[in-house]
Formats: C-alpha cells, structure tokens, sequence
C-alpha cells in the first residue's frame, strides 16, 4: 500500500481489508475462542472503519481496525460480567419463562419421571413417602409393615438409581 491513498475509494478499502481480515480475526479469535465472536468483532471494526474512511489516514488502518475491534470485545465482556453479577445479586429476577428454561424445565421433568418409573415398586413407594409425602422413616416402616432398616436399605437404593439415571442436576 502506498500512503496518501485514500480508504474511502472501493479498491483501497477492499486492499486493506484482503491484507488485515485474517490477521485481526486470529487476534481476536485468540483472545475470545470464538469463530463466530470474532466474525462478528472484525467484521464491525471494518464496518466502523468504512464509516471513518475518511478520517482515518491509510497507514493507520492496521492500528484503527486492531483498536476497535479490541475495544468492541473488551465492552462485551464488561458487559457479559455486568449481567453475570446482575444475575448473581438477583436469582429471584432470572427470567424463567424463557422458552430455553421451559425446555429445559421439561426434559428435566420428563427425565424424573422415566427414572422414577424406572425404580422398582417398593423403592418408588418408599421414595414417594419421603420425599413427597415427607414422611419420616419410622412412619414409613409403620406404614408398609416392614422395618426402619430396611426403609434406610430402599431409600438409599432409590437415591443411587436416580443419581445414576439422572445425574447431578
């Protein structure tokens, strides 16, 4: 490139933007991990520079894209933090209408209902006494005619089939 071109004429901008594209795309790939952020970072630095054509003098083009598209990541992740910590000091704000939490919301409800029609009849019935009911195991062993241990043996038998069917959740 020679100086005193002019980025406003077609041919220079789209010279400058054949030798920096990839060059400031691996910059910002590097520092977000992102193909798609750093697509969209890159190509609004080139955006803002069309929009600057005129003020920006040619041999400082490499420096202006490599500026603004830092500057641009640098205010997306102030911002992702701003709503992390928003979300933090607020979980009862949490939208949970959303339709990702409502999809969510039921294949977890229908993953619980498969594990728990997974369990054995006496494993569920002494499950759904705890845990729904919220009897305690001596009013569940009273209640089925069987013995505190061997409520303690059916719970614990219960838990571990769920665990292993559901996971952590």
């Amino acid at each position: 490139m020679k100086p005193n071109k002019d980025i406003c004429q077609e041919t220079n901008f789209s010279s400058v933007y054949q030798d920096f594209n990839k060059e400031i795309w691996r910059f910002i790939y590097y520092k977000c991990g992102s193909e798609a952020q750093a697509d969209d970072l890159v190509q609004d630095a080139f955006i803002k520079l069309w929009q600057n054509c005129a003020k920006v003098p040619i041999e400082k083009a490499r420096s202006f894209l490599y500026t603004v598209a830092n500057n641009a990541f640098l205010n997306e992740v102030a911002h992702r933090k701003v709503v992390l910590n928003y979300a933090k000091s607020h979980p009862d704000k949490i939208n949970s209408e959303s339709p990702q939490y409502i999809l969510e919301e039921k294949e977890y409800q229908k993953k619980i209902q498969n594990a728990l029609a997974n369990l054995g009849e006496a494993q569920r019935t002494t499950f759904l006494l705890n845990r729904i009911e919220g009897k305690k195991y001596t009013e569940i062993a009273e209640h089925l005619n069987i013995s505190v241990k061997a409520v303690e043996k059916r719970m614990s038998q219960a838990l571990a089939s769920l665990r292993k069917e559901i996971g952590n959740v």
